[in-house]
C-alpha cells in the first residue's frame, strides 16, 4: 500500500524531443513534457477539449531509453511520482515547479 501514496500514471503525447544531459559520473538526465487531453460537453452542448501539460524528468536507464525512443509527438504511457520544488531566481523571486519523476515508460504505437 505504501507505493500508492504518491503515484502518477499518464498517457499523452510529447511536445518536443527529450532534452538529454550527461552528468558527472556517467549519469543521464532526460527532461520532456507531455500533453494529456480530456474531452467533455459543456452546458451549451459543445465539445470542449482540455489540454494539460506535464513536466517529466527521467534518470539513469530510463533517461537513456527516453533519449533513444521518444520523439516529438510520440504517444507514451508513464508511471512516476509527483514532486514539488522551489527555488529563487536571479532576481530574488521565489519560483515553484511541479514535475513528475518517471519510473517507467512505455512507447505506445509506432516510433515516428
Amino acid at each position: 500500500m505504501y507505493s500508492l501514496k504518491n503515484k502518477v500514471n499518464l498517457i499523452g503525447n510529447l511536445g518536443s524531443d527529450p532534452e538529454i544531459k550527461d552528468l558527472d559520473g556517467g549519469k543521464k538526465l532526460a527532461k520532456f513534457s507531455i500533453a494529456t487531453n480530456e474531452t467533455y460537453t459543456n452546458n451549451q452542448g459543445e465539445k470542449v477539449t482540455d489540454t494539460q501539460w506535464h513536466n517529466l524528468v527521467a534518470w539513469g536507464k530510463t533517461a537513456e531509453i527516453a533519449g533513444k525512443l521518444l520523439l516529438k509527438g510520440s504517444e507514451v504511457a508513464i508511471e512516476g511520482k509527483l514532486v514539488h520544488n522551489s527555488y529563487t531566481d536571479k532576481d530574488g523571486n521565489k519560483k515553484y515547479a511541479t514535475e513528475i519523476i518517471v519510473n517507467e515508460l512505455l512507447l505506445i504505437g509506432d516510433r515516428k
